[in-house]
């Protein structure tokens, strides 16, 4: 083995065990493809109105530990907004507990996310992302409820919730 590839594999393990709030993507700096969005900040901008907590996810991809939000087990009716333009995304009528430690959904408000291919931790994912900031939200997964099938398994810090709030 290489020694590039041990030191990949290395800090690959440490990340996958080691403490902290959040787990590192291998594509740091990565934001939503190429696209163009109705928000645009620069770093300092985003930086000025984001929790660091919200900033590593929302705009370095980062991920927050499962069974860390609050709003894993918000059971109230209401919306949830992207946490970095307020962009209404997901009616509290579509999210349910998949057990993974992050809220869910089985599907997200008309327009609300945009996608791409995730090619990170050698795998293919589906990344979802709001549509008018492009700030990261989570990923799609196939093994989720009727009637979509879909898991919109996001993570909490990219997300606040307003309770008593119709679609």
């Amino acid at each position: 083995m290489k020694r590039r590839n041990f030191l990949y594999v290395g800090a690959g393990a440490l990340a996958a065990v080691g403490g902290g709030a959040f787990v590192l993507r291998d594509r740091p700096g990565a934001s939503a493809s190429a696209e163009t969005f109705e928000i645009t900040k620069t770093e300092e901008e985003w930086r000025a109105i984001l929790s660091p907590q919200q900033y590593a996810v929302l705009r370095e991809e980062e991920t927050e530990h499962a069974f860390t939000s609050p709003l894993n087990e918000e059971k109230r009716a209401g919306i949830f907004h992207c946490a970095g333009c307020d962009l209404p995304l997901y009616s509290s009528e579509a999210k349910y507990d998949s057990g993974t430690g992050w809220p869910s959904f089985w599907e997200s408000l008309p327009a609300a996310i945009g996608t791409k291919e995730d090619r990170s931790f050698f795998m293919t994912r589906t990344e979802c992302h709001c549509s008018r900031c492009g700030g990261h939200l989570g990923h799609i997964f196939d093994d989720g409820p009727p009637p979509t099938g879909k898991r919109h398994c996001i993570n909490g810090v990219a997300l606040t919730f307003r309770p008593n709030e119709a679609a």
